[in-house]
């Protein structure tokens, strides 16, 4: 396990977070909202690894971070106009959209019932580290039920030695997560209200359904 201090030396942080990926392991990075907790998305055993660090079910798949708005295609299919236009002002952003998976992707992510949820995070950082690494399978830095983790310090005691290389980038933006909106049904919905206010999402389509309340 190593920890690399993104402000001092932010290449030698990229270069180690990239080899640990490649090798199958698991990484901490930070973002624009919480610490994530990542491994290679092409890799099923390292998701696996992924979700039992964190104690999760395949059940919960992972969300999956990307460098740039233009990888969208390769990952997803049925992407509506608007959409598209949400995503050209929102990305990068701290907005998480689940549609369609591309049926040619080789990938297991867990019970996903042929969808993908994707982000390009706002944290210039993460979007380095992304442009090295491609997909990542990202998920909140901690054990499920605990909060998620606002610093590597924090992400560190809750996940241990079950990840190889931690980026301190300092405390996260902010402790809310990521608004996941589902446009993969015929009225798009709110399956989490995170940090994206749904008034926002309302401007490029304002048929988008608010999270249910149970």
């Amino acid at each position: 396990m190593r920890i690399h201090d993104m402000a001092q030396d932010l290449e030698a942080a990229i270069a180690a977070a990239e080899r640990a990926v490649r090798e199958g392991r698991l990484i901490v990075l930070p973002t624009d909202t919480v610490y994530g907790v990542a491994a290679n998305a092409f890799a099923p055993a390292a998701v696996q690894r992924l979700l039992e660090a964190k104690g999760r079910s395949r059940q919960k798949p992972p969300p999956v971070l990307v460098g740039r708005t233009g990888t969208l295609d390769a990952l997803a299919i049925d992407i509506p106009a608007w959409l598209r236009r949400m995503l050209d002002e929102l990305w990068p952003g701290a907005l998480t959209v689940v549609l369609r998976a591309q049926p040619s992707l080789t990938w297991d992510l867990g019970e996903t019932h042929g969808t993908v949820a994707v982000r390009v995070p706002g944290d210039e950082r993460a979007r380095r580290l992304l442009d090295v690494t491609g997909p990542l399978a990202v998920s909140s830095a901690n054990r499920t039920g605990e909060p998620a983790a606002t610093t590597v310090e924090e992400a560190q005691a809750m996940l241990g030695e079950s990840v190889a290389v931690y980026l301190d980038g300092g405390p996260s933006g902010q402790a809310v997560p990521s608004t996941i909106l589902d446009v993969t049904a015929t009225t798009p919905r709110i399956l989490r209200q995170g940090a994206m206010p749904l008034e926002r999402l309302h401007e490029f389509n304002n048929t988008i359904e608010p999270e249910a309340r149970t």
